[in-house]
């Protein structure tokens, strides 16, 4: 399958969908504390961008949802959808995009669901580096920790305890993982 045909495919029963070297994946679905954790890094992510663009006049990127599909490889076609993406603004295009980024997001977020095997969790991460992104977030919402990758350094783990940020991808952008494993708001 190419990626044009995977933009005019319809998903079975609404689940989400992914082209790995030309082969459509269909996942299961995620689960309701899945969707919770996604929906709240994406919020915590929203209001933070609309503080800067409020301060300072200016939008520093957007985020995105509900996994946008963005190109990771041609021939065969590999187009990969994180839970959120962050894409900054100098990477985004001028005009909306109607199909698929041609760009990895800026940052890259994977919130693990019952069924993601490790494997190919970790291919999905080695991706989004190699493709440009700049900071991988992996949630694991059962061990309640986010993996950190960056292409630069090795992997840490944060946990429960501790506050995510995305320096100096995302300036400012902090996250404290109690309130977002317990269901509180974010910092």
């Amino acid at each position: 399958m190419t990626a044009a045909e995977l933009l005019r495919y319809r998903e079975p029963l609404g689940r989400p969908v992914e082209l790995v070297r030309g082969r459509l994946i269909v996942a299961e679905p995620a689960g309701c504390e899945h969707g919770r954790i996604a929906l709240r890094i994406g919020a915590a992510i929203l209001v933070h961008l609309d503080r800067i663009e409020h301060e300072t006049g200016r939008r520093p990127g957007e985020v995105m949802s509900n996994d946008p599909g963005c190109w990771i490889e041609r021939g065969p076609d590999t187009v990969r959808a994180p839970d959120i993406a962050f894409v900054a603004a100098d990477r985004l295009p001028p005009q909306p995009v109607i199909d698929y980024l041609e760009t990895a997001p800026t940052i890259a977020v994977e919130v693990l669901s019952p069924t993601d095997r490790p494997r190919a969790v970790r291919a999905k991460v080695a991706q989004w580096l190699r493709r440009g992104a700049e900071l991988v977030w992996v949630v694991d919402p059962q061990q309640r920790t986010v993996s950190v990758h960056r292409s630069s350094e090795p992997p840490r783990v944060v946990g429960v305890e501790d506050t995510l940020d995305a320096e100096p991808v995302l300036p400012g952008f902090r996250l404290r993982l109690a309130t977002l494993f317990r269901g509180g708001a974010a910092s």
